[in-house]
């Protein structure tokens, strides 16, 4: 994980917590007033469920990081986050009920959490609170990549091996996958080498991804020419790169480039 990872997952996290705590306490006297009931109880439902919510949300955050990085879109996202929900749903619910019980049972009484069909009750919920929680960080590591992207600088660094290359990023035409390298195809005909993934130069360059090998500099891009069945080849001059139709959002981009 990455620093930017790091740092998206802990500016996240805050704003989550801090938008479910505000939740609940709102949620602990509404109960009471409306229940007529002492302020204790509400307080100890909805308090373990927020603690509770600050471990589970963590799960919610690898699978939003896991469909951005991997570009999962359609059918595929849904899957990727149907699969979320439940996998956010059960811990939340089993770390909360646990708390009440320990809770409970130090105030001499005990703690029922209900038939099964409580938890779908609780499920419901918890796709509307995982549905939210996505929302939160998607849009923080949005927002941080498109401030990169617009804050990115003139020159680029590259190390290969233990030399130094400096390079106007005007002069990447395009970057390829090289094993555990990434080879970068300058405008002058060189091709240095330097260990890193294509990810994330893709982040500090704000290059488009067009095929899972492949980046290349949209400020670059001469032509697009149809390969059939939805592919495409992307000219850069003199130099071509494919285009595959598993990227639909860099088709789009490379056409309002």
């Amino acid at each position: 994980m990455s620093g930017e990872d790091r740092r998206d997952l802990l500016i996240g996290w805050l704003i989550a917590t801090a938008a479910v705590w505000a939740t609940t306490t709102v949620n602990v006297f509404s109960t009471a007033d409306d229940a007529k009931i002492d302020l204790i109880w509400p307080a100890i439902w909805e308090y373990t469920s927020a603690v509770s919510n600050m471990i589970a949300m963590l799960i919610v955050w690898a699978a939003v990081r896991w469909s951005v990085m991997r570009r999962r879109t359609g059918p595929q996202l849904l899957a990727v986050h149907a699969v979320g929900a439940l996998a956010y749903s059960i811990p939340h619910v089993a770390i909360f009920v646990g708390l009440r019980e320990l809770i409970y049972g130090a105030l001499g009484r005990t703690y029922e959490f209900g038939p099964l069909t409580r938890y779908f009750y609780e499920l419901r919920k918890d796709i509307i609170g995982y549905a939210i929680l996505s929302g939160i960080f998607w849009g923080v590591m949005v927002l941080r990549r498109r401030s990169a992207t617009a804050t990115a600088a003139s020159t680029f660094d590259i190390m290969d091996g233990s030399r130094l290359v400096r390079v106007e990023v005007a002069d990447i035409l395009a970057i390829t996958a090289a094993g555990n390298y990434a080879e970068f195809i300058l405008s002058d005909g060189r091709r240095p080498l330097m260990r890193s993934s294509l990810a994330a130069l893709e982040e500090k360059l704000g290059f488009t991804r067009t095929h899972r090998s492949w980046l290349v500099n949209p400020t670059r891009v001469t032509g697009l020419r149809p390969d059939g069945s939805g592919d495409y080849t992307v000219e850069l001059g003199a130099l071509e790169a494919p285009l595959s139709r598993r990227f639909p959002e860099a088709t789009a981009r490379l056409r309002r480039a």
